[in-house]
């Protein structure tokens, strides 16, 4: 259930997606089975916790769908072969469908939670990585590298920091209202606020503005695959991007 397992390059993808699956089925129904000679040795609730902590192992390792397959697995296995009747799914007893039924609770919330920090330890390497860029440019514009370095450098940096098809800079504006990124980390087209959310970056040319002391000096058109996802902190990043090559191009200009 690792993730260094899952990334091992001898496995394939069919493999893995169905490691995936099994893993989370298998692995609590065969802790379940391993258990049957303390049967009767031990109380019903240690044996639920153990299957508790199985699952709790692999909710945190994998995904909501994968800890409530493990979840399930574990109530299932918990019922069948620790309750009696054995063999069966059913209860004599109003607490063993309770003990069932928590351990459901569990993997469901672990698997939440895990997902949950998955997704902030996401949006902070993102944030890392954004910072770095805009880090790497600047220390290009203080050094007075020439202004068109620094505007392909940006170009490049939103290509990455997207993962865009392209991105070029462009001194003339759109002869169209098209997608637009505003500076408060948003996309309009036109009177319509874009739901990222829901529908990714616009799949046409996407214009960000390069100013300079409120002056506009130019855009960045960039081109998004359909689906590609883009969080209002990217965005600000990307105009934090465009900013820089702003003020190299100024620079520029009072230097001729």
């Amino acid at each position: 259930m690792s993730r260094a397992l899952f990334g091992q390059p001898g496995i394939r993808h069919g493999e893995r997606r169905l490691i995936a699956v099994a893993a989370p089925i298998v692995l609590p129904l065969g802790v379940a089975v391993c258990l049957i000679p303390l049967r009767g040795r031990i109380p019903n609730a240690t044996i639920a916790l153990v299957l508790a902590a199985i699952v709790t192992l692999v909710a945190s390792a994998g995904t909501r769908a994968t800890a409530a397959l493990a979840a399930i697995s574990a109530s299932v296995g918990f019922d069948v072969v620790h309750t009696p009747p054995y063999g069966s799914v059913t209860f004599n007893r109003g607490q063993d469908l309770e003990v069932t039924a928590l351990l459901l609770v569990v993997g469901l919330v672990v698997g939440q939670l895990a997902a949950a920090n998955r997704r902030h330890r996401h949006l902070a390497g993102q944030s890392s990585h954004a910072l770095g860029r805009i880090h790497m440019v600047a220390e290009m514009v203080a050094a007075g590298d020439p202004a068109d370095d620094v505007a392909q450098v940006v170009a490049d940096e939103l290509t990455a920091h997207f993962g865009l098809v392209s991105c070029r800079y462009d001194q003339a504006f759109a002869e169209r209202p098209g997608p637009f990124i505003e500076r408060h980390g948003a996309v309009t087209w036109g009177a319509i606020q874009w739901d990222l959310a829901r529908w990714g970056l616009p799949s046409q040319d996407i214009s960000l503005m390069i100013e300079h002391q409120g002056r506009p000096l130019g855009r960045y058109v960039l081109l998004a695959a359909p689906g590609t996802r883009a969080t209002e902190d990217q965005l600000l990043a990307a105009v934090a991007l465009a900013d820089q090559a702003g003020a190299a191009l100024a620079a520029q200009t009072k230097s001729t």
